[in-house]
C-alpha cells in the first residue's frame, strides 16, 4: 500500500487513474530492469542500498510526484 504520495496527490500529474496506473507500471518496469542492470555489474556487498530495498512501485509514485516522471496524454485518448 502507498502511504505516500497519496493518491489524491498523485491524480493532480494525472487526468485520471487509469492513466495514472499505466505511467506509474510503466516506470516501474523501467526500475526494476535497471536494478537488475546494475545487479550484473555491481558486486556483492554487505551493506544494502536503501533504493534497491524499496518497492519499485513506491519509487516510481514517489518519481511522478516529485515531477520527475511526466505523464504524456496520448492523442489516441482524446476525443475529437
Amino acid at each position: 500500500m502507498i502511504v505516500k504520495p497519496s493518491v489524491t496527490e498523485l491524480l493532480t500529474k494525472a487526468d485520471n487513474r487509469y492513466e495514472l496506473v499505466i505511467a506509474t507500471s510503466k516506470r516501474a518496469r523501467q526500475i526494476v530492469n535497471q536494478r537488475n542492470e546494475e545487479k550484473k555489474y555491481e558486486k556483492e556487498s554487505s551493506s544494502k542500498d536503501k533504493k534497491m530495498d524499496e518497492s519499485a512501485v513506491t519509487t516510481a509514485a514517489e518519481e511522478i510526484a516529485e515531477g520527475k516522471v511526466i505523464i504524456e496524454h496520448s492523442k489516441e485518448d482524446e476525443v475529437e
